[in-house]
């Protein structure tokens, strides 16, 4: 089943345009990696995705209701001195979902409580946020938008600046929510080796566009001039 269809799309800010005629359908248990230089668009696109930015052209065609995504984006400094327990930055993930009721429940502690345990993050639940280590900090946020994602999970740069031991624990309940969970995986990243390794779809953005199975991408010709440069992919 299509959940997003991107029809000569085209995105940009303030009349500079960024990303064009962009084709591409994002599919029911897809795990796709957006990569490429800086500058092609990538986190661009996941905006426009999310109506953070509206397209200068073409159209982006939604098939399941904003209910049903998640995002984590980049975290900001500001952000990770959040002073906050985890389990309110959990439950700040149903907010949308909750319209105008004004307090948590307890079916929305224990739906917090289970994208923890998922993570296995149950134990942070009443530390203070801002008292966490980075990897700590980045299970709380993907808690938080597996609260807001029934079906689709879009992330911006997730693992940036966690140590390797950290990242490939990530990287694996990513994995897992996406084969086991079902959840449809949107994920921009520099690392064109975790995602060759990881994904199932890899869309690349730059001079050339690529978008094809993780197998295609590393047997073409762009992947290979990458890999003949300097991108040690």
């Amino acid at each position: 089943m299509t959940l997003i269809q991107c029809c000569d799309l085209s995105l940009g800010y303030e009349g500079k345009c960024v990303l064009s005629h962009l084709e591409l359908s994002v599919q029911e248990g897809d795990y796709l990696a957006i990569v490429g230089e800086n500058g092609a668009g990538k986190s661009t696109l996941l905006k426009g995705i999310l109506g953070l930015i509206r397209p200068t052209g073409g159209h982006i065609h939604f098939h399941l209701p904003p209910s049903q995504v998640g995002y984590l984006p980049q975290q900001t400094p500001i952000q990770r001195d959040f002073p906050a327990s985890v389990m309110e930055v959990v439950l700040s993930g149903l907010l949308a979902a909750k319209g105008y009721a004004p307090f948590y429940t307890r079916a929305d502690r224990e739906t917090a409580l289970s994208k923890l345990r998922l993570l296995g993050a149950e134990d942070l639940a009443n530390r203070c946020y801002r008292e966490l280590s980075g990897g700590q900090q980045q299970r709380v946020l993907l808690a938080r938008a597996l609260c807001a994602a029934g079906r689709l999970l879009l992330m911006d740069e997730p693992f940036t600046g966690l140590d390797p031991t950290v990242t490939n624990e990530l990287y694996e309940v990513v994995d897992q929510l996406n084969h086991e969970q079902g959840v449809t995986v949107i994920m921009v990243t520099h690392d064109v080796p975790e995602a060759l390794r990881h994904a199932s779809r890899i869309l690349h953005l730059g001079a050339e566009h690529f978008d094809g199975t993780a197998e295609e991408y590393r047997q073409s010709p762009l992947y290979r001039r990458l890999m003949g440069g300097d991108c040690h992919a």
